[in-house]
């Protein structure tokens, strides 16, 4: 898309995003100055590079890269304020003084190393690193823009890796195209390390052949994997990030991640990475901070440079370097990898200069404000540009829970350009209502508000529960609704009452939140068939023990376990969401809310939902409205056998309206703790 066609003629009266919310209004003048400020940064990086996705290949330039026409390595590096930067390594015995960069006139250090003298030195598998040396002193770095760290396994400490193999990757995924397999994303969030049950780190190609096919036997279409970016410590989860340009080698080689995508592909299934460029690690051995000496060559100076609650560096998106920088990441893992897409990590701390630090979000004037930081916002723009002019049909969700109008429409409708935004609010809720309220005390009116409560136009992935929920400290939604019964009683047969009540809770929860939450629907790996327990990496606090940092498959496996039927429940769920189409369809409509018998019936697309959530009332010959006259079948029962009901609805009946005061009205057998979704057949 050219620059000049972002921004919408200044004719138009209003801007889109402003025509659809009135509210809005006032600060359409703060929507319009961004727009004009990312056109102009367009118009700059098109007159000086050609184009954007030009001005994004910032990791072809620094770093070690091989140059076929002058027959040897190039090394380069930014760091304007250094006073000398030495290549070191095992290639030339990590002689400080041996192999000293030159430093040009931006700021950016090279030095080249011919094949004649360097061939058989520095060859695959070589390991190196740049020392660095400042006004404070010299320090050996771990080089920006580096596409693999790995870590000595006594030292413990972390070198740059020159990966070169004789014979690249061969990808046979050239046929695979995202909007052929994603029509309506579902979403399965995982860790590669932890999807193994053994209690180690897991691996890619053990990813690839072990998870991926149960990942598309579940009906997923996407696959989003988390701590693919190289961190330093295995326990912060992926996401402090040390090395942006690398995939973490504790999972194995850049052609082991290639395979993992390359077979997701074959199975019609799209990976999103989840991609942090809201912070970084504050490490200086394995990291970016203060690389230069300076303090702020990539972050802020000073307290803004810090996040108070990540212990981590912030970056200063207002620098056209830190722009090249991360824009040009973004470009790697789309080419290079052939990822289709990105979860961003910690839109809202990017968004303002408070980070959502202890802010309740309560009026329009907080999103448009003096604490917006609009050199974040211009970098988000200029990203969801990028991503979509390389790769058609890419996908990009935000994980924003501030609200930001806009976040998810197209730039040219005033917004910035994301596709989707995670449904925050909604697993908060239901943890939230499990801890605080008893079941008897369950407020429709609130469960329906707060599923239902998204912006018109901005698509929202929902999900009941995604890593978030279950790290330490918390617990997954099975673990709160089954308690210690998850350990004692999830015996097919066990007619324990506290487990029958979690495992029909379960079901409810999960189908609600796909029917009525948004336009995509999320599972974090293992909760589908309702994984005890919490996450809990290995950490000094736990002896370094790898037991909930797993997947316990073998409990889905046996078929002597419930857990096997809250599978066999997801792939129904699914399966009914996918061929009906349900989440391209306009939000659910409200059909009844009967607060006396806790029932809730609505419907979306060619369905209609009943949900009854009362804890033992069961309404032999319930009647309710529906839009159209005709015969109706149940095509999902959440109490059916095979998903641990008690099998007290007929499904092979059909059901005829009849007129009852001038409505058209059905009558069905409503059981307690039960969901039934119909659909209309004549």
């Amino acid at each position: 898309m050219a620059p000049d066609m972002l921004i919408p003629a200044l004719k138009t009266p209003h801007l889109p995003l402003v025509q659809q919310d009135p509210w809005l209004m006032p600060f359409e003048p703060v929507l319009r100055s961004r727009l004009t400020r990312l056109n102009l940064r367009l118009d700059e990086i098109k007159d000086h590079w050609g184009s954007l996705s030009k001005f994004a290949s910032l990791h072809q330039h620094l770093g070690l890269n091989y140059d076929s026409r002058r027959r040897g390595f190039w090394y380069r590096e930014w760091a304007p304020a250094a006073e000398g930067l030495s290549l070191i390594g095992d290639f030339n015995g990590w002689d400080r003084y041996n192999t000293p960069l030159v430093r040009g006139e931006d700021g950016v250090w090279e030095v080249f190393l011919p094949d004649r003298d360097y061939k058989d030195r520095l060859t695959h598998g070589s390991r190196f690193k740049v020392h660095v040396r400042t006004a404070k002193g010299g320090k050996d770095r771990l080089p920006a823009t580096l596409h693999r760290a790995v870590q000595d396994e006594h030292t413990h400490d972390y070198a740059g890796q020159l990966w070169r193999p004789e014979k690249p990757f061969e990808w046979t995924d050239q046929k695979f195209r995202i909007h052929n397999h994603v029509k309506e994303p579902l979403i399965y969030e995982a860790h590669v390390g932890m999807a193994t049950e053994d209690e180690r780190v897991g691996t890619y190609r053990e990813f690839a052949d072990n998870i991926l096919p149960r990942i598309q036997d579940g009906g997923y279409n996407c696959v989003q994997l988390m701590a693919v970016m190289e961190h330093p410590y295995y326990g912060s989860f992926g996401y402090h990030v040390a090395n942006f340009f690398a995939a973490s080698s504790r999972f194995g080689t850049p052609e082991d991640l290639k395979y993992l995508i390359n077979e997701a592909h074959q199975r019609g299934i799209a990976v999103l990475l989840d991609v942090v460029h809201s912070h970084a690690v504050k490490n200086e051995a394995e990291g970016l901070a203060d690389f230069d000496g300076s303090g702020n060559q990539y972050f802020h100076p000073g307290p803004r440079g810090n996040h108070p609650g990540w212990d981590s560096k912030l970056f200063d998106y207002s620098k056209p370097e830190v722009q090249r920088f991360l824009l040009s990441n973004l470009r790697y893992w789309l080419e290079e990898y052939h990822f289709d897409g990105f979860r961003f990590d910690g839109v809202t701390s990017m968004l303002y200069q408070h980070h959502g630090e202890g802010v309740a979000f309560s009026g329009y004037d907080q999103y448009f404000g003096p604490e917006a930081d609009e050199d974040a916002i211009l970098y988000m723009q200029l990203a969801t540009t990028l991503v979509h002019e390389i790769k058609k049909g890419a996908l990009l969700i935000a994980e924003d829970m501030s609200g930001l109008p806009g976040l998810c429409r197209p730039i040219i409708d005033g917004g910035v350009g994301f596709d989707y935004r995670l449904g925050m609010g909604i697993p908060d809720y239901w943890i939230k209502l499990l801890k605080h309220t008893r079941d008897e005390a369950w407020n429709l009116h609130d469960l329906w508000y707060t599923l239902t409560n998204r912006r018109a136009g901005e698509k929202t992935v929902a999900y009941a529960e995604s890593h978030d929920q279950a790290l330490v400290g918390d617990k997954t939604l099975s673990h709160w609704l089954l308690d210690k019964a998850i350990y004692e009683h999830m015996g097919k047969d066990d007619p324990d009452p506290i487990a029958d009540r979690g495992i029909a809770l379960h079901k409810l929860i999960r189908l609600l939140t796909l029917s009525l939450g948004g336009e995509a629907y999320l599972n974090f790996i293992g909760n589908e068939f309702g994984h005890p327990e919490w996450v809990d990496f290995p950490r000094e606090g736990n002896n370094w023990s790898y037991h909930f940092a797993r997947r316990q498959w073998s409990l889905a496996e046996n078929p002597d376990l419930k857990y096997q039927q809250l599978l066999a429940f997801d792939y129904a769920q699914l399966t009914l969401a996918r061929k009906n189409h349900l989440l391209s369809h306009p939000a659910a409509h409200q059909l009844n809310i009967d607060t006396i018998n806790q029932v809730l019936i609505f419907e979306r697309g060619p369905l209609v939902f009943v949900f009854n959530f009362h804890v033992s009332n069961s309404i032999p010959d319930y009647h309710f409205f529906v839009p159209k006259s005709g015969r109706y079948r149940i095509l999902l029962s959440t109490d059916a056998p095979e998903f641990g009901g008690h099998n007290r609805v007929d499904t092979s009946l059909t059901y005829e309206t009849f007129n009852e005061e001038g409505l058209e009205k059905l009558s069905l057998y409503v059981t307690n703790r039960t969901a039934l979704v119909l659909m209309r057949i004549g």
